[in-house]
């Protein structure tokens, strides 16, 4: 099940289900640790003798963000209870808290007693080995704790605290857990457990018939037993509704600049593209890391999940909230890269955790007989691009200049010179899609473009012989893009060509949407023949001829694959490319319908709540691999900016 709701502060991420179930739990990385790892932090509801949990499937459930915020508005309804739940949640923008409102409306005719269940299946730094849980009687709160990670939960009614409370053994020894002990509305009050271990706790109100009553409900974050009772006291003493005010007032003023801008697009469009902003805001963590996606479902197809910083992904994010004016955000992410950068090998890995560490991987260290560090060039190369685009932006020379010995020359020198001695093409690295060995046209643009932005940073500091090693270097790649990897034949760039056993290189004729980077990053325009020809062979070859439309990866593409019938599903950010075709070959407002139209269709593939996926159904449009991905949103701000950077052009 996709994450339709994330909410988070840079050091807390929470993502929930759609039946309001937290399903990931951060701390104190974004990405890194999930002490949840796809398991269930679930709210319950007992009244009259009954029970039933949210994700029962007998609650009709609405979901969304309260506008321009990162604070929920969702609603429950049990029309067998005659009970309405309104419920908002957000985490603090200042604190690590979790906060949660529930409004609970008597839809009968009679007084009735109400009992609300949360149920804690924390796997602490991702293991349930060695938890403990705990109720503190001092505080009226349970606590989950394994070394430096300690959560705190509790809540209040307008009369009282924590009603009744368990803490036990779940998944060992045929015990199910506490949640079960929930459901006859009685828990045990036991008040410990340590190992595999959940917790349990129910809050209490009498409710008149019609009426409302209020709940609260939180859960503190922090690195020891002082730091999660002052973050418990902080709720106490300045006042839940305060925190929760404050938080939907941050992020309103926050995503102030991307409201002004598109007030004059059509509203799903506006409204998606400052939903998009807050999204990816939530996906970044306050030292640098931007990450992927953080939706564990994914491990149901594989023991691994997208909870990493990809260089890439994170470049066309500093790019996308760089337009738009958010220096300090992307300004850590460059000083990420500047810090992770091997000294030996200048070419940033395949991933890093949010902590700077390596990521995992399955790029071999062993090609044939050759000895190798895998890397994906075009992860450092559009660093580089990026970073050019944020100078140009805010002309922070100061900030350049921290990072020119550090990330800019060693990068640039590698690219330089890594390089084929007959092609001046960059040698073999993996591509984009993590697949595959060879000189890719999408790395090779985008090497083009770094070594283009390296000339012009030595320019800037007087560097005269580097400017003109990278110069050279930079325009012998475009001659090696148009000469080498354009088929003649079919009007469009080759995937990529592969070294042979005789010393040469066979070309991979597969139609891949990604050849479109030469236009992302500046080796062709838009009016160019070549690129023309491409694009139209591209969208004849991928375009998914279903209902849902879209374009694919490319030909063939495996990744949950869904049908033999097309291409492959349509991604998001593949789609989007076509886009910014239309937009930069457009000389007319007119012309610019056709970009507008697929913006809209990236529109309407999001959930309700504004989520994007990576990919989506061919058949039926519903979001398949992880959501939200952060890249999707990133593409989606992308183009919709340079949409209305070239309305302005038009106009000037």
């Amino acid at each position: 099940m996709p994450r339709p709701v994330v909410l988070g502060n840079g050091e807390i991420l929470v993502c929930e289900d759609g039946a309001l179930n937290i399903r990931d739990f951060y701390f104190p990385y974004v990405g890194l640790f999930n002490h949840l790892s796809g398991h269930k932090i679930r709210m319950g509801v007992w009244c009259d003798g009954r029970f039933s949990w949210l994700d029962s499937g007998e609650w009709a459930i609405s979901i969304g963000y309260l506008p321009d915020t990162l604070v929920t508005e969702c609603t429950a309804v049990h029309s067998g209870m005659n009970l309405s739940l309104s419920i908002n949640d957000c985490v603090s923008h200042r604190d690590n808290l979790f906060l949660r409102r529930v409004r609970l409306r008597n839809l009968g005719d009679f007084a009735r007693e109400v009992r609300v269940f949360f149920s804690h299946n924390f796997h602490i730094a991702e293991s349930d080995i060695g938890d403990t849980a705990l109720y503190n009687p001092f505080l009226q709160a349970v606590i989950h704790y394994k070394r430096d990670s300690w959560f705190l939960a509790t809540g209040t009614t307008r009369y009282n605290g924590i009603y009744q409370y368990a803490c036990g053994v779940k998944g060992f020894g045929g015990a199910e857990g506490t949640w079960r002990d929930c459901e006859d509305g009685e828990l045990s009050g036991r008040p410990i457990e340590q190992g595999s271990v959940d917790s349990s706790f129910s809050l209490r109100v009498l409710l008149p018939p019609g009426e409302e009553e209020q709940l609260h409900y939180w859960i503190a974050a922090g690195r020891d037993y002082q730091q999660v009772r002052v973050l418990h006291s902080r709720v106490v003493e300045r006042g839940f509704d305060e925190i929760m005010r404050d938080t939907a007032n941050y992020w309103a003023r926050w995503s102030e600049k991307g409201a002004e801008l598109v007030q004059a697009l059509p509203e799903p469009v506006a409204n998606l593209f400052r939903r998009s902003l807050l999204i990816i805001r939530t996906q970044i963590d306050a030292r640098g890391a931007v990450i992927a996606a953080n939706d564990t479902d994914i491990m149901t197809t594989a023991r691994a999940h997208y909870s990493y910083m990809w260089p890439r992904d994170g470049a066309i994010v500093a790019y996308a909230l760089d337009t738009i004016g958010y220096p300090d955000t992307t300004r850590r992410f460059f000083e990420f890269c500047a810090r992770v950068l091997p000294k030996d090998r200048p070419m940033l890995m395949h991933k890093y955790s949010a902590d700077g560490s390596v990521g995992s991987s399955w790029h071999p260290w062993v090609i044939g007989d050759q000895h190798e560090t895998p890397f994906q060039e075009d992860s450092t190369a559009s660093v580089l691009w990026a970073l050019w685009h944020h100078y140009q932006r805010y002309h922070d020379l100061e900030f350049i200049a921290s990072l020119y010995e550090s990330l800019i020359l060693p990068a640039a020198r590698f690219m330089a010179t890594y390089r084929d001695p007959l092609t001046r093409l960059p040698l073999p690295s993996y591509d984009l899609w993590e697949e595959r060995r060879g000189v890719h046209t999408y790395t090779c643009a985008s090497v083009y473009a770094a070594l283009r932005a390296a000339a012009r940073f030595a320019h800037l500091f007087g560097d005269s012989d580097e400017h003109e090693l990278f110069r050279t270097a930079a325009q012998e790649v475009k001659d090696g893009i148009l000469n080498v990897l354009y088929d003649e034949n079919t009007g469009c760039f080759v995937r990529m060509i592969a070294p042979d056993t005789q010393g040469g290189y066979t070309q991979d004729r597969t139609v891949d949407s990604s050849v479109l980077g030469v236009l992302r990053y500046g080796a062709l325009d838009a009016d160019a023949p070549q690129m023309q020809c491409c694009v139209k062979y591209v969208r004849e070859k991928l375009w998914v001829n279903t209902p849902v439309g879209g374009l694919a990866r490319y030909e063939n593409d495996y990744y949950h694959r869904r049908s033999y019938d097309v291409p492959g599903n349509p991604w998001i950010i593949c789609t989007l490319w076509l886009a910014e075709y239309e937009v930069e070959q457009a000389n007319s407002p007119a012309d610019l319908r056709a970009a507008m139209g697929i913006i809209e269709w990236a529109t309407q593939r999001a959930m309700q709540t504004g989520v994007l996926p990576e990919q989506v159904d061919p058949y039926t449009g519903e979001p398949l691999s992880v959501a939200p991905l952060t890249w999707s949103h990133a593409e989606y701000v992308y183009v919709v900016m340079a949409y209305l950077r070239r309305l302005r052009e038009m106009a000037e």
